[in-house]
């Protein structure tokens, strides 16, 4: 006698006792997948919203939750449902900023074969965010904010700077660093606050300045008997 090939159901939809995939479950993951992706976008656009009225307020005045809500097109449970505080959507934005920074700089260090010629493109593309004029202006407005909440250039190991430090650990241990990390610490805070030194002037940095801090960057790791 032929079996029933036909699944059992419940309610109408077909269960599937094989263990192959609950369809329950895999309309849950769909759904999941589709608000996961929605409130990605909502975040976005929140980030996008809150640097372009941060470079728009300047340092004149810190812009509210309401203007960067409003200037997202959502609504403030939007804000709530990703962001506790305006504090938080600031150090968001930071990290957003530095691994965007760190993006170029990998690009811009992978042209050269040498350790040496890595550093320079690093300070060339970190001091190159006080070159051009649109850039110096947002870099130093997400900079005046994160500042009021704790989460300026210098704030810590998590810091703009200390992404940053962590693209010269391998150009420092190969030119002969005895301590890599500190060397490529020191090397990114000193670099980042004359970078801060600069936006705050609004004062581009010259070729020769350029110059002096890689020579600098440098200096430290041929003091240590390295081939720089």
């Amino acid at each position: 006698m032929k079996e029933n090939t036909i699944p059992p159901t419940r309610n109408g939809v077909a269960e599937d006792p094989g263990g192959t995939g609950d369809v329950a479950d895999r309309i849950a993951r769909r759904a999941l997948a589709r608000r996961g992706a929605h409130y990605a976008g909502e975040v976005r656009a929140l980030l996008d919203a809150a640097l372009e009225v941060m470079r728009r307020c300047g340092t004149a005045a810190r812009p509210r939750v309401a203007d960067i809500v409003t200037a997202a097109g959502l609504s403030n449970e939007a804000f709530y449902r990703h962001f506790r505080s305006k504090d938080a959507l600031v150090a968001a934005l930071m990290e957003d900023g530095a691994e965007r920074l760190c993006g170029y700089l990998s690009h811009q260090m992978a042209k050269e074969p040498s350790p040496e010629g890595k550093v320079r493109r690093w300070v060339e593309g970190v001091l190159s965010q006080a070159t051009d004029e649109e850039t110096a202006a947002t870099t130093l407005a997400v900079m005046w904010n994160a500042q009021s909440v704790g989460e300026g250039f210098l704030a810590g190991p998590s810091s703009v700077d200390g992404l940053l430090a962590a693209l010269l650990r391998g150009p420092y241990a190969e030119l002969g660093s005895a301590d890599p990390d500190l060397d490529a610490s020191l090397a990114a805070h000193a670099t980042v606050g004359r970078l801060a030194d600069h936006l705050w002037r609004r004062a581009a940095p010259t070729d020769a300045e350029v110059d002096h801090v890689v020579r600098f960057c440098l200096r430290t790791v041929t003091s240590q008997g390295g081939h720089a």
